[in-house]
């Protein structure tokens, strides 16, 4: 069964850190090693916006908001990503998910980062 699970989201103070992975299931590791992964957010009553990205060659793309404090890394054997956030600010709670490019439509439940202030 395809699935993604997304967890290690928290409260945390401003400045503070947390790091997040991406359990992903179901998928051949030849599809997971081969194709991007993403991780987005949304905020409470904006879009989903992306936030960061790994190429399959583990490149990587940032948001111009997160570049600097966040990095993404990917680990096929484990068929995991990971998002290590640091200096967290208020403007970077919300809802965190991640997605898998051969598999746009499969989201899972995400995990909440609350920073405050």
């Amino acid at each position: 069964q395809l699935r993604l699970v997304e967890s290690g989201g928290g409260l945390v103070e401003a400045g503070g850190s947390l790091r997040l992975s991406c359990k992903t299931s179901g998928i051949i590791l030849s599809v997971f090693t081969g194709h991007a992964m993403d991780w987005y957010r949304q905020a409470p009553g904006k879009q989903r916006e992306l936030v960061a990205t790994i190429e399959s060659n583990r490149d990587t793309n940032y948001a111009d908001s997160v570049k600097g404090r966040f990095t993404i890394s990917r680990d096929n054997v484990k068929r995991t990503v990971y998002l290590q956030m640091n200096a967290l600010k208020p403007e970077d709670t919300g809802l965190y998910y991640c997605n898998h490019r051969y598999y746009r439509d499969l989201w899972g439940q995400g995990t909440q980062v609350t920073v405050s202030s």
